[in-house]
């Protein structure tokens, strides 16, 4: 019998309205600094926004199977699911290099959505399990294989990402839950956290040097370029935020989750469980500020001290979410976030897919000589939102929280329709 907790369903719901938040601000250039990553070694709100993301995977994991049962079925379940959110982040690095001859503008633009809305309903579709893994299986061999066919068109198309991150680390944490108990689940996390700084801290790099934590020098920047030359995040071009080696760090984030998942499914009293939380956030907080000594808190590398940092912070906020939803009941404020909560999926894979599409109806601007033509976004925020502001930056929030509003709108007739896309 899966388990519903309206506090996770809230603290996810927040989780996605601020990734909603920093991912689409009205103006890249001007931006308040909590709204941004850290430029490299640090943590700001907008850095916890993934993690927190990966925390409630692993909590998922329990709630959803409270009842431990590893068969053929539920591996079969565990692949499909890893494999259809692997394939949605994919499907948002390749829309943009997808071509038809000589269309571009509108025409090209509504061919991509057609792709899209194929990919849509391969991919959220709720359909028989067996023709969803096949279609996910078919797909990906599809999609992998364009990447390295030589075709110009997707030989830069980057392979790692944020979905693809949360499917890998999903698919390990769930076979782990499954078929493995709490000591050992235990210790996987130990060894991901303590191997992966002895990793980055005491190996020497090839062709570099000393190990170090510097941006592009570092061991997992080196292993990415070597098995994804590319195929790497456009920005870095040999190094990758959601790279091979930081992907095992971001193992412990998981198992951090389903450790919380066993704890809000005990039979330990609402209070308790609410102090435990707490408590434990607390822990986490200090031993990666402490660590951070040693081992910086960066969210780029996935440091072991960020992953408890991090987890500390979920903790908390999750820890405060349950004691004033499910040990006091109040929780009459609580359906916007709830409805952003339960269709995360949806709100991040077409928050990429719209903007990308609506910018490419260009508005022609015969009076900027620099710019005679902008897309349709860009020229909507330059109108209609910057004019009112005096201070650029509350005009480039004001940009994103009107986006925010508008999935909003879009979530709120979900709801009402009764309408939930899981993968």
């Amino acid at each position: 019998m899966k388990q519903r907790l309206t506090s996770i369903d809230v603290f996810r719901g927040m989780t996605i309205m601020l990734m909603t938040i920093v991912n689409n601000p009205g103006d890249w250039s001007h931006i308040y600094a909590p709204l941004e990553h850290a430029e490299w070694h640090g943590c700001t709100p907008t850095d916890l926004v993934f993690p927190f993301f990966l925390f409630i995977v692993g909590i998922s994991t329990v709630l959803s199977s409270p009842v431990k049962r590893f068969d053929s079925n539920t591996f079969e379940r565990i692949i499909t699911r890893a494999l259809r959110i692997f394939l949605l982040g994919l499907f948002l690095n390749f829309f943009s290099k997808i071509h038809l001859g000589t269309l571009e503008g509108v025409p090209l633009m509504l061919i991509r959505l057609v792709l899209t809305g194929i990919a849509t309903v391969l991919l959220l579709g709720d359909f028989d399990k067996k023709k969803q893994f096949y279609a996910a299986v078919g797909l990906f061999v599809f999609m992998i294989s364009l990447c390295f066919s030589g075709i110009e068109d997707f030989a830069s198309v980057r392979i790692p990402g944020v979905l693809q991150r949360i499917a890998m680390v999903y698919l390990i944490v769930s076979v782990l839950y499954a078929t493995t108990n709490t000591t050992t689940q235990i210790v996987v996390g130990l060894v991901c956290l303590l191997g992966y700084w002895a990793l980055m801290a005491l190996v020497p790099v090839p062709n570099v040097g000393t190990a170090n934590f510097e941006k592009g020098t570092n061991l997992a920047a080196w292993i990415d370029n070597l098995l994804l030359p590319g195929h790497l995040w456009s920005v870095s071009k040999t190094w990758d935020p959601e790279g091979i080696l930081s992907t095992i760090p971001a193992i412990g984030t998981a198992l951090a989750g389903v450790f919380t998942g066993k704890l809000l499914t005990n039979d330990f009293p609402k209070n308790k469980k609410a102090i435990y939380l707490l408590s434990a956030g607390v822990i986490g907080v200090m031993i990666g500020f402490l660590w951070n000594d040693y081992f910086p808190i960066n969210k780029a590398l996935w440091t072991s001290s960020y992953v408890l940092y991090v987890a500390g912070w979920a903790l908390l906020v999750l820890g405060v979410l349950y004691f004033i939803i499910d040990v006091l009941g109040f929780e009459k404020w609580t359906k916007p976030f709830v409805i952003f909560g339960v269709n995360p999926m949806v709100v991040f894979f077409f928050s990429g897919i719209i903007p990308r599409a609506l910018n490419m109806i260009k508005i022609a601007q015969p009076e900027n000589v620099e710019t005679p033509n902008t897309g349709l976004i860009e020229w909507l925020y330059r109108h209609w939102i910057e004019p009112f502001f005096a201070e650029p930056k509350d005009a480039s929030l004001a940009g994103a929280l009107t986006y925010l509003f508008i999935w909003f709108l879009i979530l709120l007739w979900f709801d009402k329709k009764k309408m939930i896309f899981k993968v």
